[in-house]
């Protein structure tokens, strides 16, 4: 993978987030906002992008148009993943699909449990257990 950084310290949070959106739409595999402090004891924000190679130069371009950043650092990493396969379970709320590895790792995929909680009314963090109870029933 490649992993595009910036330090940026004079940025509206908003400018951040809505960079944020736009990378993850644009086709990052990750982006994180990190708090930092720079030189002269300024807080500032590390921006870290994750990307396939070649989608590099277009998230490196949309960074540099968006932010107020002058420059990026790029370079080469290597990522594992585990391989993952998707399992839906069904609640008392609706249905949700897990994400689960042969190691025995899993969680519910938030998008699923975000809909019923804004649909049901009901607290997210409920819908979560929910969802993992049900996974945890069906997979013993």
């Amino acid at each position: 993978v490649s992993v595009i950084e910036t330090n940026i310290d004079d940025a509206n949070p908003q400018i951040l987030g809505y960079t944020m959106e736009r990378l993850l739409e644009s086709g990052a595999l990750d982006v994180t906002l990190t708090p930092i402090f720079m030189k002269k004891n300024r807080p500032g924000t590390m921006l870290t992008v994750i990307a396939s190679p070649g989608d590099q130069e277009a998230l490196a371009q949309l960074i540099l148009s968006e932010t107020s950043t002058l420059g990026l650092r790029i370079y080469s990493a290597q990522r594992r993943v585990l391989a993952r396969e998707i399992t839906e379970v069904a609640t008392e709320h609706g249905n949700v699909r897990i994400k689960h590895t042969a190691s025995g790792a899993f969680a519910p995929e938030y998008d699923d449990c975000r809909r019923i909680a804004r649909e049901t009314a009901l607290p997210l963090k409920e819908i979560i257990a929910a969802a993992n109870l049900a996974y945890q029933k069906t997979n013993r």
